[in-house]
């Protein structure tokens, strides 16, 4: 079979790349492995969130030219991220991920466990703040359902209640929950969003909070809502009397399965093609460039393309391994930035900087892949598999897949 571009990896990175060059009419085919990290997504995305030094950042455009010439913003070019920025955003819409922010300058979302954390862009209908030690609320009802246990609503509560806030913790349940909640197994963010995808059993939701909600500015509820679209949230806030704000839960992720699904649906109404399950196991290269990829499930076919995009993650996501010798990239063993002796690879104290966070394939400067030191003219990296930056510490992994992704399926675009 042949293409234009294959990608592989079908996460956040490589369906960004995907859209974009199938809007520029390119036959594009994505190879996707499984689930990807979106389905522990926040409900936001984050541009740049902590400085080198670990303090918050306000303005991330700004910020960002003070990293260093390895992070993959600087390969970019500063001068180009706040234009992507605005792409990237325009996407989601696009695709239907409703999201809310600006670039220039952070606001704050609400981890699962009650923190208050630096982000770009979130999801329409979350709760935020404008800035981390204010909040506009004086009384609030933090409300559950019965059982769910990926709410940690005491942690909520104490954060909370040391800014000031006034605020009660209730639960409600109704029948079809309390059916679900007889298996521990069901009782899961993404089971529980399934079930009140049923306009009635969203009724019955509505009224139990109308009947246990007292006197509140906003009811924070769990983000359970809106498995495959985004209209069960708005539904229920005008079936409810008092004003909602929605806050993530512990994985597995609503607003993350529902980008997923979003992304995809786009990708698919334009054209492109997605091999789902299937996982690349390596490729002929000729000449400096890279002529196939073969596939688990495709053992008899290879699968040509003119150039091909590699977006398959870091250590979660399997796009990066490890043994008792080294770190290395499994698909194509492309050269990898990493520490040569395995001492070196961690910290002793797990709250410090991690160095094999930074590791990743190495790449040019137009983030083409480097092969026995050589450069793949015709494969790129995008996203969490590419080196030189910790997403965990600089609070910037959406962005870097966002962004890198957008910049490569440019250069495409723009070659001959």
């Amino acid at each position: 079979m042949k293409y234009d571009i294959i990608i592989i990896g079908g996460g956040l990175s490589g369906l960004t790349a995907g859209i974009t060059l199938a809007q520029a009419g390119r036959r594009v085919c994505i190879v996707s492995a499984g689930q990807s990290s979106l389905h522990f997504h926040s409900g936001s995305f984050d541009l740049l969130g902590y400085d080198v030094e670990g303090k918050p950042v306000t303005r991330p455009l700004e910020a960002i030219g003070q990293l260093g010439a390895e992070h993959p913003y600087a390969k970019i070019g500063f001068e180009r991220i706040a234009r992507l920025a605005d792409e990237a955003e325009t996407l989601l819409n696009e695709a239907g991920v409703k999201v809310k922010g600006d670039s220039k300058k952070n606001h704050y979302r609400f981890s699962p466990l009650g923190r208050r954390i630096p982000a770009w862009l979130t999801t329409e209908g979350y709760a935020v703040c404008e800035e981390a030690d204010t909040l506009s609320w004086k009384r609030v009802e933090i409300l559950n359902v019965q059982g769910f246990l990926d709410f940690p609503t005491e942690f909520i509560s104490a954060g909370l209640k040391k800014q000031g806030v006034v605020c009660q913790v209730k639960s409600f349940t109704t029948d079809e929950l309390r059916h679900a909640r007889k298996s521990p197994t069901e009782m899961r963010a993404t089971n529980i969003a399934k079930v009140l995808a049923d306009r009635e059993n969203l009724r019955k939701v509505a009224d139990c909070i109308n009947a246990v909600s007292g006197e509140a500015d906003v009811l924070l509820l769990p983000a359970v809502l809106g498995f495959s679209d985004e209209k069960s949230l708005d539904e229920l806030k005008t079936m409810v009397e008092k004003p909602i704000a929605y806050l993530p839960t512990l994985p597995p992720s609503v607003s993350g399965v529902r980008t997923a699904i979003l992304l995809k649906r786009l990708f698919a109404r334009l054209g492109g093609t997605l091999l789902v399950g299937d996982k690349a196991n390596g490729g002929v290269f000729k000449d400096g460039r890279l002529v196939s990829v073969t596939t688990d499930h495709l053992p008899d076919e290879s699968l040509y393309a003119d150039q091909f995009i590699l977006a398959s993650g870091s250590f979660m996501s399997h796009g990066l391994e490890s043994n008792y010798q080294r770190v290395f990239e499994p698909v194509f063993d492309l050269d990898v930035d990493t520490a040569g002796k395995r001492a070196e690879w961690t910290k002793e104290d797990a709250f410090d900087a991690q160095p094999y966070m930074e590791y990743g394939v190495r790449t040019d400067r137009d983030f083409h892949a480097i092969k026995d030191g050589q450069t793949v003219g015709n494969l790129f990296a995008v996203g969490s598999v590419l080196s030189g930056h910790n997403p965990v510490r600089l609070l910037d992994g959406t962005g870097v897949s966002l962004l890198t992704a957008l910049q490569v399926a440019r250069t495409i675009t723009e070659r001959r």
